[in-house]
């Protein structure tokens, strides 16, 4: 009885630093597209008969939902909605800077208000403390 072992050609082995990394990225992005890409990408997707089309998007990594939705984008306005990017527009620096400004103007006025009530308490407070001062040396007598 003999044992034999398999020899695994060279060109079939695959070195540890070849493979490529199991761990998924922490937070995964989605591709975007330029208005220029979509564009060509349209107009060699319909020059190209059916077999062309198929190898256009595997060669891209691209689907046939995305191609019906630029075709879509493309009717309604050309190039603007081809550049057009999903999700909520980018806020403005200068609303952004005027939101916070007003804030801190609020706040600011808070304070100054609670100031004011308080300078006036003191005030007050001195007043009676002073009319109690002199009004019990002269009223009473002095204090035991």
């Amino acid at each position: 009885m003999s044992i034999t072992t398999s020899v695994i050609p060279s060109s079939h082995a695959v070195r540890v630093g070849d493979a490529p990394d199991p761990q998924v990225p922490e937070r995964a992005s989605r591709r975007s597209y330029t208005a220029k890409y979509k564009a060509e990408m349209l107009a060699e997707y319909e020059a190209a008969d059916r077999d062309g089309k198929g190898a256009l998007l595997r060669r891209e990594g691209l689907y046939t939902s995305l191609i019906s939705e630029w075709r879509k984008q493309a009717a309604k306005g050309a190039m603007t909605a081809l550049g057009k990017t999903r999700g909520r527009p980018p806020a403005d620096p200068t609303e952004r800077d005027n939101v916070r400004l007003r804030a801190q103007v609020a706040k600011l006025e808070h304070e100054l208000e609670t100031s004011r009530r308080v300078i006036e308490v003191q005030g007050k407070l001195s007043a009676l403390l002073e009319q109690l001062a002199t009004g019990s040396v002269t009223d009473k007598g002095p204090a035991t």
